[in-house]
């Protein structure tokens, strides 16, 4: 029998404190003070992380649930939807942008190479009715690596959000999410992270936010909604003394 090698980017190994970290208690998230500032803490090194100042969070569910929370908070029925087709989790965002009503629109390329600027450029020349636009930033199967500083300032020259699959690529290559525009940058931690499946990472713009609320129609779920995350701090019950909590009991 012929061996294959396949050269995918994960899941990758964990580290052996890693794991042994996992193994300790953990306490109930809802009620843990501590709980919400290491939550806070965390969320504001990633954003260091991904060089920006918009709202990161992280989701309690593998990559896959990012992707699909991007599609479900930002698509409406009938809304066009630009998918940059260069592999099969490109390809992919067309069936969550259908599932939640949208029209998807496949501008397809060789899963072979990286998305070519030049067609992208003639393509938005013609038609750049969208209200947002999908690209993968590194495709898992093939590690075929998509430039984002190039093409999502490019969407956004058209007034197009930009949404961004990063979790094969999320740490292992550069990603600048404010520089680069990118609406929604998402990541998992089973990648370049090296830690369990498990966790999804989201930034968000406020553009990103603000197409949200605005809205027609409610977003058609409840786990995938990312305006469950706007306003968080701000908004969260946590912010109750100690002592209340304890006077409780």
């Amino acid at each position: 029998m012929k061996e294959m090698l396949i050269m995918t980017p994960g899941p990758t190994e964990v580290a052996e404190n890693v794991r042994l970290a996992r193994a300790k208690a953990t306490t109930n998230p809802d009620i843990d003070l501590a709980f919400y500032d290491f939550y806070k803490k965390t969320c504001s090194k990633l954003a260091q992380f991904l060089k920006t100042k918009n709202d990161v969070r992280v989701l309690a569910g593998e990559g896959i649930l990012g992707l699909e929370a991007a599609c479900a908070s930002l698509t409406e029925k009938g809304d066009r939807v630009l998918v940059l087709d260069n592999g099969i989790f490109g390809h992919g965002f067309s069936d969550f942008i259908e599932l939640y009503g949208g029209e998807a629109i496949l501008l397809e390329s060789s899963g072979k190479e990286a998305f070519s600027l030049e067609i992208l450029e003639k393509f938005l020349e013609k038609d750049h009715d969208f209200k947002y636009a999908t690209v993968v930033h590194c495709d898992t199967p093939s590690g075929v690596l998509n430039d984002l500083s190039s093409i999502c300032p490019l969407l956004k020259k058209y007034g197009i959000l930009t949404v961004v699959d990063s979790v094969a690529a999320m740490g292992g290559e550069e990603l600048q999410v404010d520089k680069w525009q990118i609406d929604i940058a998402l990541g998992g931690s089973q990648k370049v992270i090296s830690a369990p499946p498990g966790l999804t990472i989201a930034s968000i713009s406020t553009e990103a936010y603000q197409a949200m609320t605005e809205r027609k129609s409610p977003i058609a779920s409840f786990y995938c909604n990312l305006l469950t995350f706007k306003d968080y701090y701000e908004k969260n019950g946590f912010h109750i003394p100690c002592q209340f909590l304890i006077s409780m009991d």
